[in-house]
């Protein structure tokens, strides 16, 4: 039992970080194309504020506080009972609420599957796409730096 339920955890926590990496147009475009249901009773949100964003120096230093960012959460109850939450950068209070209908739909096992075909999926298409571009134009201005030896002491 506890497999299974660390297998959704890790399902869910990869739905939404697909959710949360892609564009708010993008998540709209596919929800309409796919005709999901978006009734949902707001339960908190959606709701724009700041965080702290803290890091380390070589990744084992000393925590410190590097600055803030926006995040915009919403938390949401489907008809069905399900409760769905989403945190999400910048300021785009739809696509916070879609993503925690989102989450609350993934939960129920009747739409699960529409919501990783329809949605997750092309989304998760696109942010390869997007990830592989930006690879390509990052190796475009690679630099090999070599060094010659020239004999002389």
């Amino acid at each position: 039992m506890r497999g299974q339920e660390a297998r959704e955890q890790a399902e869910r926590k990869a739905v939404m970080a697909t959710l949360a990496q892609s564009s708010g147009d993008d998540i709209v475009r596919l929800w309409n194309e796919a005709g999901l249901p978006s009734e949902a009773e707001l339960l908190r949100g959606p709701e724009t504020g700041l965080v702290t964003v803290r890091g380390r120096i070589g990744g084992g230093g000393a925590p410190f506080n590097v600055g803030e960012a926006t995040v915009t959460r919403a938390t949401v109850r489907v008809p069905a009972g399900q409760v769905g939450h989403c945190y999400t950068l910048g300021r785009d209070r739809q696509k916070a609420k879609l993503a925690a209908i989102a989450d609350a739909l993934w939960q129920d096992p009747a739409h699960r599957d529409a919501i990783e075909a329809k949605l997750v999926a092309p989304l998760q298409a696109a942010l390869a796409k997007s990830h592989e571009q930006r690879r390509a134009e990052t190796a475009a201005t690679k630099v090999d730096f070599f060094t010659m030896v020239r004999g002389e002491d």
